[in-house]
């Protein structure tokens, strides 16, 4: 999986050019989905394994760019409130990065859509060029509509790139808060913040390539580095 990542991301790297002056804002999943653990990870629930990467991630990233944070999730029960604007986008963003995701309690549901929308307002993305890159572990469960969401903002954008990075993310074609799902397809409806805007769209499984898509997203890396 790993061998395969750093593929991945060396293609997509190759063929795109990275405006490490353009601001960017991390979108954070801290749901409660978050909270899961898996046969894999034994105790270690997948938000556990999401802030180590965070810790090793944020110190390399921070000098290529001004970074800003926003989380969703943490909240009431199965509420869709749980969005917050941490702050926007500052220099040296590891330490306040790191504090704040160190300390989510994840709880509430998966408001992707809006948590997006809000992040990019929070840019003024139709003035000036903006970069998101989301973290989630996959549904949109509150109603939202990715997809028609991010063809609405790229027609009012100045420049705006979405990446996102599942980590272990799922899927649920069912589900009647997650209406674009089975429409999409095989991959979690969030792919489509990626497609519609130019993003790269990295599928993640374990801390070192969160990590690595991490840097490949928020960083200015020389490809070489990702390589085996």
């Amino acid at each position: 999986m790993r061998a395969a990542l750093a593929t991945l991301l060396s293609t997509a790297l190759a063929t795109q050019s990275v405006a490490c002056s353009t601001d960017a804002m991390l979108v954070f999943d801290g749901s409660a989905s978050m909270a899961e653990v898996s046969l894999e990870t034994g105790d270690v629930s997948r938000l556990v394994e999401a802030q180590e990467a965070i810790r090793i991630a944020m110190p390399l990233v921070e000098p290529y760019r001004r970074i800003g944070l926003l989380t969703y999730g943490p909240g009431p029960e199965n509420s869709c409130e749980g969005i917050r604007l941490r702050f926007t986008p500052v220099e040296n963003a590891a330490a306040p990065v790191i504090e704040a995701i160190d300390t989510l309690n994840p709880a509430g549901l998966t408001p992707l859509a809006v948590a997006v929308e809000t992040a990019a307002e929070a840019m003024d993305y139709r003035s000036r060029p903006a970069i998101i890159v989301l973290v989630t572990d996959g549904n949109e469960t509150c109603g939202g509509t990715p997809c028609a969401t991010s063809r609405r903002m790229v027609n009012v954008a100045a420049d705006l790139t979405i990446h996102v990075i599942g980590f272990r993310a799922t899927r649920d074609f069912f589900a009647w808060d997650n209406p674009e799902q089975q429409e999409f397809g095989g991959d979690t409806v969030a792919k489509c913040f990626a497609d519609r805007t130019g993003g790269l769209f990295l599928s993640t499984e374990t801390v070192d390539e969160l990590v690595e898509a991490l840097q490949a997203t928020l960083g200015c890396l020389v490809v070489g580095r990702l390589e085996e």
